[in-house]
């Protein structure tokens, strides 16, 4: 019997407006050969504009977006033509409940690699059905439930990241935020140093430090993001600028620049 021909890749675009978010997506895809990125967006009418021109199989689309969001996506795009979508989304809890009735599946932010590959697995299962008419109804009924939620309950602020995907060999590792004491630019990626350890993340320090907790992360330098948790003291230099001694003796160069709000921070 002949062998039978591999099926050709998931075509999925991937849609959030934070770099961490679509950098945690990209590189969970990355570890399933039968998945093929070919679009990341950060904003809403680029991703319609994306999801028209690749006509992908599979879309990973954030629901809290500034301009357009994930729902105006769907209306822009049309249920009856929406490929099968995968939610992202920092919705409390109650909002979930529209998703788990509704959704092809969803994950909710920060999410792990357990519940990333169930929904990967539920989404693969109805892309091999026949069930476009299906998948309208439910976003048209996702769309409806949602949208006439009371305004005087809306969804909560986004949380923090907590943790960073960081790559270890042929897998994904999550580093919690909590044990990094500091970071440091690397052209479009960073160094992560949490103790001895050093990683190095696929992301640029400006949009790292929009993800970060600013009671905890603080900018110091152009290049260098510090735990103030790991502070031991901080000291006047040369024109104006200071240095932070952190717990473990290393120093840090604190720019003039950035001083007085690392000064507000640990005051």
């Amino acid at each position: 019997m002949p062998s039978r021909d591999p099926l050709p890749p998931l075509r999925t675009v991937v849609v959030d407006d934070e770099p961490l978010a679509r950098d945690c997506v990209r590189l969970a895809l990355g570890r399933h050969p039968d998945i093929e990125v070919v679009a990341e967006c950060a904003e809403g009418a680029a991703a319609v504009s994306a999801i028209r021109r690749e006509t992908p199989d599979l879309v990973f689309l954030d629901v809290q977006m500034p301009g357009l969001d994930g729902f105006g996506v769907i209306q822009t795009f049309g249920p009856e033509r929406m490929p099968p979508t995968v939610f992202v989304t920092a919705y409390d809890a109650h909002a979930i409940r529209a998703f788990e009735l509704h959704a092809a599946d969803y994950l909710l932010k920060p999410f792990d690699d357990a519940r990333f590959s169930e929904a990967l697995r539920h989404v693969r299962r109805q892309i091999g059905r026949s069930r476009d008419s299906e998948l309208a109804r439910r976003l048209v009924a996702l769309l409806g439930e949602v949208r006439s939620e009371s305004p005087a309950d809306p969804p909560g602020p986004r949380s923090h990241a907590t943790r960073i995907l960081v790559p270890q060999g042929d897998r994904l590792e999550f580093l919690p935020l909590e044990s990094v004491d500091w970071i440091e630019a690397a052209g479009n990626y960073v160094r992560l140093h949490a103790g001895p350890r050093e990683e190095q993340v696929r992301i640029t320090l400006t949009g790292l430090v929009e993800q970060l907790d600013p009671a905890t992360f603080v900018r110091i330098h152009r290049s260098t993001v510090v735990n103030v948790r790991r502070i031991r003291s901080v000291h006047p230099w040369f024109g104006g600028d200071y240095t932070a001694t952190l717990s473990d003796g290393r120093e840090l160069r604190v720019s003039r620049y950035y001083r007085d709000a690392l000064l507000k921070t640990v005051s």
